[in-house]
């Protein structure tokens, strides 16, 4: 019997093969996850007892700071195209920083929410707010794997591993944080028209 030993160069070759697509299948469920929450929404909504409350301010803001997010990281991937090493920390070093600054932005909508008097949960709550919580706090979890993703990211650009060559991770975190964006906005637009 003989075992087969894959090459190095092999192995990057199933990875650029392999990475994108399954990825691509993660961002579907997430978007059928989404769809399926926003469908109940709108049911919902045409029952009684659904409150109307004030927009948070800071719902704009975290719009504005993923946007601008994308942005830099677009940046930092043609940075790499031109082996530009200074573009590509400054993008994703950027990116990070507004990647947080969004979570900060989430949390003061929410504080926003409750000086609002619009609760997730508990004997003052109304399904109105309970689902912008959920919505707003399960896109915030997946923006926190995206968060991991940009530190591994930044910390690999801060070693000058990507170029135009080898740009596969700086790419997959790129689509994934774009998504986010994207899936952002759609539920931004979303609760508005709904709210």
């Amino acid at each position: 019997m003989t075992v087969s030993t894959i090459t190095l160069e092999e192995s990057e070759y199933i990875r650029n093969k392999t990475a994108k697509p399954l990825l691509w299948v993660g961002m579907v469920s997430i978007v059928m996850l989404f769809a399926g929450l926003t469908s109940a929404i709108v049911v919902r909504r045409a029952e009684a007892n659904w409150m109307l409350f004030e927009f948070p301010q800071a719902f704009y803001n975290s719009t504005l700071i993923i946007i601008i997010s994308s942005l830099t990281l677009i940046y930092a991937a043609r940075s790499a195209k031109a082996d530009n090493y200074t573009g590509i920390k400054t993008g994703v070093g950027l990116t990070l920083l507004l990647g947080i600054g969004f979570v900060f932005a989430q949390f003061t909508a929410y504080k926003e929410l409750v000086d609002a008097g619009v609760f997730l949960a508990g004997a003052q709550s109304n399904p109105s707010g309970s689902f912008m919580y959920v919505l707003t706090g399960l896109h915030l979890a997946h923006l926190f794997g995206g968060i991991i993703v940009l530190i591994v990211v930044f910390v690999k650009s801060l070693l000058l591993k990507y170029n135009s060559k080898k740009i596969l991770g700086l790419q997959l975190c790129a689509i994934y944080w774009h998504f986010l964006a994207v899936l952002w906005i759609y539920l931004f637009l979303f609760l508005m028209l709904m709210n």
